[in-house]
């Protein structure tokens, strides 16, 4: 019964460089809640203020936001206090997630591998980033989502260029051991003991490349969804997915990226706590591969929506 889910905010469109992005998002969710009957309502907070989100009394809310102000524990804040349950993460699992930088040190205190960084907030220190890592190396804002600023550095001559791409959006840069290999992306769902992984998705993009065009406009990139792994690689790619998403504290739902280097090892790049919903998004499809649609996924995390801080 989804009339049990009262009046349904589906936040999105928001003030990020993901603004476009959350727009095709959220009225994807939109129109998908409608179709199973829920009385839910766009809200985009890149044009409406809090106020009159306080005002409209939603019963629960959709998180379809992407990028800062909408997926790193702003919002989720704002909702903690105004009591709205919601999708998805937390407020502090959303703050750590969405700084790549901290996610890293933690996901290297529990264990869990991830490619080797350093912190960078001149041209000199990605100088020395690429003495330390070796190159190829990735450089890119570690507030940013949608490869958004991010610069594959093959060769000394390319720094300048990638400073200059990557300072664009902020003033300390994370600069990253390049993982040659093939791109993987898991979704991962529920919480605590509970927390299971999704089928395992293989991104194969024109000459690896899988940048904002080829995920979202493009339609050249190729999806194999389950992966081809062995049973056993599978598991311990997804054993380590939902280690790393206990690990900051994650509920309800994230997408976790995953390079497998050419002996097999994977690497966890980052966590996603509110993924896309678009057309081209990656959940979705691992979704319906278990007989899940896009409509029933919806309606399924809507019906996870909570607040994460009691109220006595």
């Amino acid at each position: 019964m989804t009339t049990k889910f009262g009046k349904v905010g589906v936040l999105y469109g928001g003030v990020s460089s993901e603004r476009p992005v959350s727009i095709q998002s959220g009225q994807g969710v939109y129109e998908a809640l409608l179709s199973k009957g829920v009385d839910a309502h766009l809200f985009d907070l890149g044009e409406r203020s809090i106020a009159e989100l306080a005002a409209e009394q939603f019963d629960r809310v959709f998180i379809a936001l992407h990028g800062r102000f909408g997926e790193d524990g702003c919002v989720q804040g704002v909702l903690e206090w105004l009591g709205v349950p919601y999708t998805g993460p937390g407020v502090m699992a959303s703050a750590i997630a969405m700084d790549k930088i901290m996610t890293k040190r933690i996901l290297l205190s529990q264990g869990v591998p991830t490619p080797k960084y350093a912190v960078a907030h001149t041209e000199a220190d990605l100088y020395a980033a690429a003495e330390q890592l070796g190159l190829p190396m990735i450089v890119k804002p570690p507030h940013e989502g949608s490869t958004l600023g991010l610069k594959k550095v093959k060769q000394n001559s390319e720094i300048t260029e990638a400073f200059q791409l990557s300072s664009t959006y902020e003033s300390e840069l994370l600069a990253e051991q390049c993982i040659i290999g093939r791109e993987l992306t898991i979704p991962v769902l529920g919480k605590g003991a509970d927390a299971h992984a999704l089928p395992i998705i293989e991104i194969i993009a024109p000459e690896g490349n899988y940048d904002f065009n080829n995920k979202y406009i493009s339609n050249d990139t190729r999806y194999e969804c389950p992966a081809q792994l062995s049973p056993e690689l599978t598991q311990q790619i997804q054993d380590y997915c939902v280690k790393a998403y206990n690990a900051i504290g994650c509920e309800g739902w994230a997408r976790i990226d995953v390079m497998l280097d050419e002996q097999n090892r994977p690497w966890i790049l980052e966590i996603n706590t509110s993924p896309g919903m678009t057309s081209h998004s990656l959940v979705p499809m691992s979704a319906k591969s278990i007989g899940i649609n896009y409509a029933e996924l919806c309606v399924l995390l809507l019906g996870q929506a909570s607040t994460k801080v009691l109220r006595k």
